[in-house]
């Protein structure tokens, strides 16, 4: 454990990010000495991003954590969080000189504990709603482009976590805004084309219009706010994945750090673009013209918002999505025929009434396969028992 513990220094050529790492998770590792010299080592790595793995794992798997005294489970929780960010910032760093068949690799192997196909569903979602207004979105399908999820978010329509990338529900300012005026995001948003490379005029316009959005708002409002930039880098990654990635302030430190740039803060439209977005477009995988690969295309289309899946994921992150959770909630429970067209206490969308009106005995299967139709009459101001009936009438 010894060897383990003086590596970095010993052996690694750290950047400054990792040395700052290390020499702060020293003092934790001081406080859980002895608990780690029990732990046997039979894996010293060379690198950084090795040793910040192999630590964790010992330190989730090899401490025996019932001789732990009280004072010592935080020091513990202290040092996994810096090796998890340890993790990010070396993984990140590899993006500044990763070829694209590095970039691609990685990806891939990181599919399943980020939940890629997840993600890629959300991805294929929004890019059907490109096409529209933000006014002439529903309110379900604006949410899933802003990033904030809801219980109308129904597993079988958005068969993906809508927060994936990043969430906005913190910022409430942005999302009443969002809801009283669609429209004027959506003129700002229209000056980023949805094809070619975004050029610096075209993003500031759009900045400029978002911006207005909040200094109108602020005029008339005692609780305005300056316009934040993570909601506005999730609108752009949205309409744009392989030109911008999504922000929270959470990950706007971990990436500056991995890439090597000046923290900046999240209000600072203009380093988004001059430090992180300049960054990115000079490394090589960036460049990569448009593959023949179906698979590799998939991750060329979204490749800057891709940058999430270099950031370190817990065991439990895929698990955790909350397509997953609402999922699993409702398969696990049963459906009562008292319950089919409504409940006492909670409204049900217009997907779940027709959810539950076709888990009703005696349903063909051609009705079941007829879900969408059925919600699209609904929709339109029927009952799904009158829609149901007037299908059974057409196709039975």
């Amino acid at each position: 454990m010894r060897k383990l513990l003086t590596s970095p220094v010993n052996i690694m050529a750290l950047s400054d990010a990792e040395s700052s790492i290390y020499n702060k998770s020293l003092s934790f590792i001081s406080e859980l000495s002895l608990n780690l010299m029990a732990v046997k080592v039979t894996h010293h790595p060379k690198d950084f991003l090795g040793w910040c793995t192999e630590l964790l794992s010992l330190c989730q798997n090899g401490i025996n954590r019932d001789l732990l005294e009280t004072n010592q489970f935080k020091p513990l929780e202290k040092l996994e969080q810096l090796l998890a960010l340890g993790i990010s910032v070396s993984q990140l760093k590899m993006l500044r000189i990763a070829p694209w068949s590095l970039f691609v690799g990685f990806i891939e192997q990181q599919a399943e504990s980020h939940a890629l196909e997840e993600r890629f569903a959300l991805l294929n979602y929004i890019k059907q709603l490109n096409g529209c207004s933000l006014s002439d979105m529903s309110e379900s399908d604006r949410l899933a482009y802003a990033g904030k999820h809801t219980n109308n978010h129904h597993y079988t329509q958005y068969d993906f976590d809508v927060e994936w990338f990043a969430s906005t529900k913190g910022a409430k300012v942005f999302h009443t805004l969002l809801a009283e005026n669609p429209e004027s995001f959506y003129r700002a948003l229209d000056n980023i084309p949805l094809t070619g490379d975004v050029t610096p005029e075209q993003y500031r316009a759009f900045t400029s219009a978002y911006k207005a959005i909040f200094t109108n708002y602020t005029k008339n409002n005692t609780d305005g706010e300056k316009a934040p930039l993570a909601p506005a880098t999730r609108l752009l990654a949205m309409r744009r994945p392989d030109q911008f990635i999504a922000l929270t302030n959470a990950k706007l430190e971990v990436i500056c750090q991995g890439l090597g740039l000046v923290k900046f803060t999240g209000f600072d439209f203009d380093s988004y673009w001059q430090e992180l977005v300049a960054t990115i477009r000079t490394c090589a995988w960036w460049h990569q013209t448009e593959p023949r690969n179906e698979n590799e295309r998939k991750i060329w289309q979204a490749r800057v918002i891709l940058i999430d899946l270099f950031l370190f994921s817990a065991q439990d992150l895929a698990a955790n999505s909350n397509y997953i959770r609402l999922r699993d909630k409702a398969l696990n429970k049963p459906v009562r025929s008292s319950s089919l067209t409504k409940r006492s206490s909670v409204k049900l969308t217009i997907e779940e009434q027709v959810e539950r009106a076709l888990a009703a005995e005696g349903i063909p299967e051609y009705l079941k396969e007829k879900r969408e139709s059925i919600i699209n009459g609904v929709k339109k101001g029927k009952s799904p028992e009158q829609v149901i009936t007037l299908m059974r009438a057409i196709f039975g």
